[in-house]
């Protein structure tokens, strides 16, 4: 993903998404809550849909720090040479 900057926007129909600030692009994240989502969350959906991108950006950073790790270990066991 490019560096450009990223905004979360409440649509006011249950929906908030993540997008870039520039352009007219398709959002990167859309979390959609139901009518019963919305009465439950008592209008606090903006908050709760902030903290669920948070822990998904959080998890997918792990899940990329453990992938390159295991691509340096695979690329260290292929070239060693054993005498």
């Amino acid at each position: 993903m490019s560096t450009s900057l990223l905004e979360i926007v409440d649509l006011g129909d249950g929906e908030v998404v993540l997008q870039r600030v520039e352009g007219d692009s398709e959002p990167l994240v859309s979390i959609q809550f139901s009518e019963e989502a919305n009465t439950y969350l008592m209008g606090n959906n903006l908050e709760i849909a902030k903290v669920m991108i948070q822990a998904g950006i959080e998890a997918a950073a792990q899940l990329a720090e453990v992938n390159n790790l295991e691509v340096e270990t695979a690329e260290m066991s292929e070239t060693r040479t054993l005498h």
